[in-house]
């Protein structure tokens, strides 16, 4: 989590719970297209922790910095999946 972020164990838990929620309201048709636009808030809300990730990782010399770096390009991707079906 970014250094901004205030409670960021709590923040991780609770963006967790947020994905969980928007996925299964995915499943009714009723509430797709409002799960959509909140799975794409989602994604651009958690995008900053991403960054963070990535660059901690670099700091620290972690052999999944890789892993990290790919998943940057990947959000925008998620982002306009997801707002297809908005």
């Amino acid at each position: 989590m970014p250094p901004w972020v205030p409670q960021p164990l709590a923040m991780v838990y609770l963006s967790g719970v947020m994905e969980i929620t928007f996925a299964l309201l995915l499943l009714p048709v009723i509430t797709r297209h409002i799960a959509a636009w909140l799975i794409v808030l989602l994604l651009v809300a958690v995008f900053p922790a991403n960054v963070q990730m990535a660059l901690n990782f670099r700091r620290k010399h972690h052999p999944y910095l890789w892993l990290a770096i790919v998943r940057l390009p990947l959000q925008p991707l998620l982002i306009w999946w997801a707002w297809l079906y908005t």
